[in-house]
């Protein structure tokens, strides 16, 4: 089951994700709750017996013993225990963050081979672990309720994809944020995407980036911060209480994904760290600002939070800027409800491949984490190789994300010539 097109249906939804963010709140008080050392002895139990996860049907290899954070590990900890050296090139990831008795990393029965499979949503996830690499498979249909779609914001349906991604299970740290379009897959093979390709031009020449997660601007996510791309994939721009509500355990850190740098990506349910970021205090600038071809006001406004350029970050906060930190010897991505949501850049080696695994920021990217970090098709060279200007091409696009059918009807032209010109799927 795909989508759900009935009031009733959209209703039963969120009274689901209500559902869910009571249960994990009611799981963390009750773990903060415990002393230090039932803590400990919960998460050592916890790395020494298999659980069960989900309620989906789910077959984890019996011979799937392979733990990557705690292999990757080792250079990590000896660079961060060792003196400075100046024949040392590599940096060492933060020091631990948050309190120890509720940030154990624990274990999880998603570290080797499994399959993933749910009969009601049709979900279907194979995951093979082979050396050093993992590979997924995954149909990306997520084994959770959806919202509705299409939606006033959103023109476009769920589709059952092919997709495959592959990341190593030996991760290195490198200290170098690296960009990603898709930063991570989750444990039910969803791809993590947080940026977006909606931006704001100004004849004075800025640019400013379109959050996913903001009031102004409709880009139809439903409760899970999700959204579906022309092409039909669903996939995630904030954090998902169904993502955490099936896979948690009694442990506060949740596997939930993998990085596409290897590394492994948590939530906290305690809500244990910080990730660092603030709202720019500084007002924005910038005249004769368009969006698909309507009129926007930016000079003088204050950041808000709609724009990727209002956030700043600082190392205040227990996060890098890709929102990972070192907890018992391991480097981990913590995701969650503070801004950015989900990792925007990454700080290990990028070398597996599948949509989005990485690469450098899109010129004009301001950081790993900033604008551009979403990697969106190029209207200039789009609308040059249509032969029309590039308002055009946005009047024509329409409210976000575009529709295909519409927009090659409204150019009259065909849905495989304007794919091809944005550089994007078909459905």
């Amino acid at each position: 089951m795909v989508g759900m097109h009935t009031n009733q249906r959209a209703l039963h939804t969120r009274l689901l994700a209500m559902i869910a963010a009571i249960l994990l709140l009611a799981a963390a008080c009750s773990s903060s709750s415990t002393d230090t050392g039932s803590a400990v002895s919960d998460a050592e139990d916890a790395s020494t017996e298999e659980t069960s996860t989900d309620d989906t049907s789910t077959e984890p290899a019996a011979e799937a013993t392979e733990d990557a954070p705690a292999e990757a590990s080792t250079d990590a900890d000896d660079e961060a225990g060792a003196e400075p050296d100046e024949a040392a090139d590599e940096a060492a990831p933060p020091a631990d963050a948050g309190d120890s008795t509720t940030s154990t990393v624990v274990a999880s029965d998603y570290l080797g081979s499994y399959e993933l499979a749910d009969e009601e949503f049709g979900t279907m996830v194979t995951v093979t672990v082979e050396g050093t690499t993992r590979t997924i498979a995954s149909n990306s249909l997520p084994n959770h309720e959806t919202g509705d779609f299409p939606n006033a914001g959103n023109p476009n349906e769920i589709t059952e994809q092919e997709l495959n991604y592959e990341f190593t299970t030996a991760p290195v740290y490198t200290g170098n944020a690296t960009f990603a379009q898709t930063s991570g897959v989750g444990v039910n093979g969803i791809a993590m995407e947080p940026g977006t390709g909606e931006t704001v031009s100004c004849e004075s020449g800025e640019n400013y980036r379109i959050e996913a997660l903001q009031d102004l601007y409709n880009l139809g996510l439903d409760v899970n911060n999700a959204h579906v791309q022309p092409g039909g994939q669903y996939h995630y721009h904030g954090l998902s209480q169904f993502l955490v509500a099936a896979f948690d355990s009694d442990a506060d850190l949740v596997h939930v994904g993998f990085a596409a740098d290897g590394f492994l990506m948590y939530y906290s349910k305690s809500g244990a760290f910080d990730t660092g970021y603030s709202l720019a205090t500084e007002p924005r600038t910038g005249t004769n600002c368009t969006y698909r071809g309507e009129t926007v006001e930016i000079d003088g406004t204050m950041p808000d939070g709609t724009y990727v350029s209002d956030w700043v970050h600082s190392d205040a906060g227990d996060l890098d800027e890709c929102m990972g930190t070192e907890v018992n010897g391991e480097y981990i991505y913590v995701i969650g409800e503070q801004y950015p949501y989900i990792s925007r850049c990454l700080n290990g080696e990028v070398t597996g491949g599948g949509p989005g695994a990485g690469g450098a920021p899109p010129e004009g990217a301001e950081g790993a984490a900033g604008q551009g970090a979403a990697g969106p098709p190029d209207l200039d060279a789009a609308a040059a190789e249509l032969g029309i200007s590039v308002d055009e091409l946005m009047a024509a696009l329409g409210g976000p994300p575009p529709d295909l059918d519409a927009t090659a009807a409204t150019l009259g032209i065909s849905v495989e010539e304007l794919a091809a010109a944005l550089g994007v799927p078909t459905n």
